[in-house]
């Protein structure tokens, strides 16, 4: 089965070619556009060319170049490494790695990754010069950067950069401008993510997240909170940047509902008829709004119509609780290594998921487990032992599916490109996935 794990190939080679060839297939006949040509031989790049490329391996200094920069990123030039093709802006290698879907979208064969590829290699490295440039404080920018090590799924700017492109393809808008614009919503996107999970490592206590210590195991929790607190400055910093009201307001949604989330997890004592909303609401505002104001705001930066900007928003919201729902499964079936993470996690949090509620419909035995968040001595070993037992787990995956279809119809609702088939393919990555 298709997996969203960045621990896949490099994209290059043969893999960009067959790339290109798809998007010469479906972007050729299309007047007015080129699709990028195959790769036939080595030109030397131009400087001005070089400068096209956004952020990464731009040197500068915090006073005087950081706020031009976020504004633009064509301020310093800088040296890069080229693959041997005609077209001098194809980079060699990418950052973020990616398995290929399980089977084709209708005729052809869609990899998300590569075809975005131009916008998500050095996507971390980005991100890791904002933060290094904002600071002078080299433990606060060691904190910070931490899990922007590459080794993320790179969900959110992959969703939200398809999203983009899909819908400048449906308005017949796709200028750099505008791109590089939206490149900065989904860097906006992973830096909220990233601080959010730092965060949650704090309150949680937790000591191992993606196969590795967690900051909360390494530093001292004050450092660390403060560490999150900066990485969602700088990302606020560059959105400022934008200088669009409307986008500003949809992306400050996406923080106001992740406090609310984290308030409604940690205070939930709610009956067992509330408790399924409740989960829901929840589930929603900690993981599937970021995804669906992110996409909403690449619309909105595009002046789509509303119709447009709800199509996008509905689909990340759909894709966001599909998501978090095949999570909360992969907690009850996936081992340590594949989650990169204790399984069983959620119980020993006192959380009651997806899996749990389902199950609590077989076993009313564990409404009281529920609602004393699973404290007593062997809660948890029951409380896992009788959601394998009852039908929980397929539960939890057949209302996850139905998410995914719901997004697939959304989807289907723009132009057909390749970033709206890859924003089909998006549904089954996920519902797919193994960690």
């Amino acid at each position: 089965m298709a997996c969203l794990s960045t621990s896949g190939r490099v994209v290059c080679g043969s893999r960009r070619q067959q790339a290109h060839k798809l998007l010469y297939q479906l972007l050729g006949s299309r007047p007015g556009l080129t699709a990028p040509a195959p790769s036939t031989g080595f030109s030397p790049p131009k400087v001005q060319q070089q400068a096209m490329r956004l952020f990464h391996g731009l040197s500068f200094s915090m006073g005087k170049d950081y706020p031009d920069l976020l504004q633009s990123p064509h301020k310093c030039s800088h040296s890069l490494k080229y693959s041997q093709s005609s077209q001098p802006n194809v980079r060699q290698h990418s950052s973020v790695h990616t398995q290929q879907p399980a089977g084709p979208v209708r005729e052809f064969q869609i990899d998300p990754y590569i075809i975005l590829d131009d916008d998500l290699k050095y996507f971390y490295d980005d991100v890791r010069y904002l933060l290094k440039s904002g600071t002078s404080q080299p433990e606060l920018d060691t904190i910070a950067s931490y899990y922007f090590d590459g080794q993320g799924k790179a969900l959110r700017p992959m969703v939200t950069m398809l999203m983009a492109k899909a819908i400048n393809y449906h308005l017949n808008n796709e200028s750099h401008q505008l791109v590089h614009k939206q490149r900065q919503i989904a860097l906006f996107s992973e830096m909220v993510h990233s601080a959010s999970l730092v965060h949650d490592d704090v309150i949680d206590q937790s000591d191992f997240r993606r196969g590795k210590p967690s900051v909360n195991a390494l530093w001292n929790h004050k450092k660390v909170t403060m560490a999150g607190d900066y990485i969602l400055s700088i990302a606020s910093i560059m959105i400022a940047r934008l200088r669009s009201d409307d986008v500003t307001i949809v992306l400050s949604q996406i923080l106001t509902d992740l406090v609310q989330g984290e308030f409604m997890q940690l205070g939930s004592r709610e009956t067992e008829n509330e408790r399924f909303a409740h989960y829901l609401t929840k589930t929603y505002r900690k993981t599937a709004s970021l995804i669906a104001n992110a996409l909403k705001a690449t619309a909105v930066i595009a002046q789509a119509d509303d119709n447009v900007a709800e199509v996008a928003f509905q689909y990340g919201r759909n894709i966001g609780l599909a998501f978090q729902l095949v999570d909360d499964m992969l907690d009850f079936v996936s081992s340590t290594e594949q989650m990169g993470k204790p399984t069983a996690a959620d119980l020993k949090l006192g959380l009651a998921t997806a899996p749990v509620l389902f199950a609590c419909e077989k076993y009313p035995e564990l409404n009281p487990m529920v609602m004393r968040r699973f404290s007593e001595p062997g809660d948890v070993e029951r409380a896992f032992e009788l959601v394998h037992k009852s039908h929980g787990l397929e539960q939890t995956r057949f209302l996850a599916k139905k998410h995914c279809n719901e997004a697939i119809r959304l989807a289907q609702e723009l132009t057909e490109s390749p970033y709206q088939k890859g924003l089909q393919v998006v549904a089954d990555l996920v519902i797919n996935r193994m960690k």
